[in-house]
């Protein structure tokens, strides 16, 4: 969190200023009409945007947080874990492109779900791994996947701890976040493969996914 968060500072400008005082962004807009939200929490926001973005049929990816109980909090208020919010990434997609389900499987094999104190480098509740559904369908589809998990042993019998329950409001984090990989490709190389993610994730699921 801290090497994260000394990268995260060295960000300046206009746009740094005015995220760090509550930011140009209102909470997260409701999709156009035929497009859903998906809401995932998988540690690092920064590393969760790259893997759904790629997918054919996500229209955007936004990072925020999620699931705690201040009202439009800061990035640091949420690393300090007093929050209650998870570090997020909302997903807007096309249905009659991408189903859920797909939604689900990028999701799992990017998380190590079997880590309940955070992710990777990451530690503490606001790392935790979280599926955020927005309806029944979507609460069915997480469940069903994650018990299909469990019973193909592909985690060697290891309980899965992520988190199923329904989406609250989500926040927007402040702008320096957003597309950060993409922004800021050095530091962000330098941190992924310093908290150890990719091989992590090469030791659950078989190989690194692309970032």
């Amino acid at each position: 969190m801290l090497k994260r968060f000394h990268i995260a500072v060295l960000m300046t400008g206009l746009s740094t200023v005015l995220a760090l005082v509550g930011g140009p962004f209102a909470d997260a807009a409701s999709p156009a009409p035929g497009l859903a939200h998906a809401t995932f929490a998988g540690g690092c926001f920064w590393c969760m945007e790259g893997p759904f973005d790629r997918l054919p049929g996500v229209v955007s990816t936004t990072s925020g947080y999620t699931g705690g109980n201040v009202k439009k909090p800061s990035y640091e208020q949420v690393s300090s874990g007093m929050t209650g919010h998870a570090e997020s990434v909302d997903v807007v997609y096309d249905p009659a492109k991408v189903t859920y389900a797909q939604l689900l499987e990028v999701f799992w094999h990017n998380v190590d779900p079997t880590d309940g104190g955070g992710q990777f480098c990451d530690r503490g509740n606001q790392y935790r791994t979280a599926i955020f559904y927005h309806d029944d369908e979507q609460r069915r589809l997480a469940e069903q996947s994650k018990e299909a998990l469990e019973a193909a042993g592909t985690l060697k019998k290891k309980k899965i701890v992520t988190q199923i329950v329904p989406a609250t409001e989500f926040y927007p984090a402040e702008d320096y976040h957003q597309d950060y990989a993409t922004r800021n490709p050095l530091r962000y190389k330098y941190y992924r493969f310093n908290c150890g993610r990719d091989q992590r994730l090469k030791e659950l699921w078989g190989e690194a996914p692309a970032h």
